[in-house]
């Protein structure tokens, strides 16, 4: 049942990415992301009051710090610098640098906790890094210059140092606290960090107009919320919890696949031979580093 849930974490995830490229056309990243924090949030805290669970808990002042600097790391800055990056890059080359995720993880891994960091381990991010690496000499989306792409991948790559020092460092406090409510309160204080700034930043207060005024940019927003911030969210863990973390990890990856088919179907992206070369090299460096 695990392996299922891991799967459709995949899936969905994979059909977000494809609704938040069509939406950030429209829609800048910092709006974007309030949007689906907000959203999501909204629907976390309507699930922990059907499972019964209080929103608050008493625990102690460390893990609320935490969990608080996880947020404001993981998702307010983390996703905004995602959803920067998928404008300029696309969402192949996206699902590419997507694959930092499990080096960077071991990485931080490695000096936050203490986790051994093994030569697969190595092997593993020498790949993944070499196929991002690959990727800056693909071909641009369609307007967009080279110097640009490589700034674009700069954001991407940030964007999972982000995310990966987030779940990092909030890992602890999942020892004992339940998982369902740490997610949510990781969403609910990037929500209160994500509100002042919106409102002040004239990209933010216009683009949230926009949500609401442009039908187009709601359409793909509010779907990809839906798939992207909370069902492949519950999916996961669901995963994480009904298999081995390892064998989650690596059908969580396989995201990229669905992610690459859907960008080529409905946005048109080219399918080169560089790029898929690419993604062979970043899904073996993902093996090395989930099955060392």
């Amino acid at each position: 049942m695990g392996e299922f849930f891991a799967l459709l974490t995949a899936v969905f995830w994979g059909g977000a990415v494809i609704l938040f490229k069509r939406s950030g056309e429209s829609l800048p990243p910092l709006a974007l992301n309030f949007f689906r924090v907000a959203v999501s949030s909204a629907m976390l805290l309507l699930t922990m009051l059907l499972m019964g669970q209080p929103p608050w808990r008493t625990v102690p002042p460390n893990d609320l710090l935490l969990i608080a600097a996880s947020g404001i790391i993981a998702i307010a800055l983390a996703d905004t610098l995602f959803h920067a990056s998928l404008n300029r890059v696309g969402a192949g080359i996206t699902a590419v640098v997507d694959c930092l995720y499990p080096p960077l993880t071991t990485i931080f891994a490695f000096f936050l906790l203490g986790e051994r960091l093994g030569t697969n381990d190595l092997f593993g991010m020498v790949l993944v890094i070499s196929a991002v690496l690959l990727t800056t000499r693909a071909t641009p989306p369609t307007g967009i210059s080279r110097p640009a792409l490589l700034f674009g991948l700069l954001l991407g790559a940030a964007g999972m140092a982000a995310l990966s020092l987030g779940i990092v460092m909030v890992k602890p406090v999942l020892a004992d606290q339940p998982v369902i409510w740490v997610t949510a309160m990781r969403q609910f204080v990037a929500l209160a960090v994500l509100s002042p700034i919106v409102l002040l930043a004239p990209s933010g207060r216009s683009g949230i107009k926009s949500m609401f005024s442009n039908k187009k940019a709601l359409r793909f927003a509010l779907p990809g919320t839906f798939m992207g911030s909370y069902l492949s969210l519950m999916c996961w863990i669901a995963g994480m919890k009904y298999t081995q973390a390892g064998t989650a990890a690596i059908l969580n990856q396989t995201s990229m696949i669905y992610i690459i088919l859907l960008a080529r179907i409905f946005l048109k992206e080219p399918l080169s031979k560089r790029r898929l070369l690419a993604c062979l090299l970043a899904i073996c460096g993902v093996l090395f580093i989930v099955l060392d």
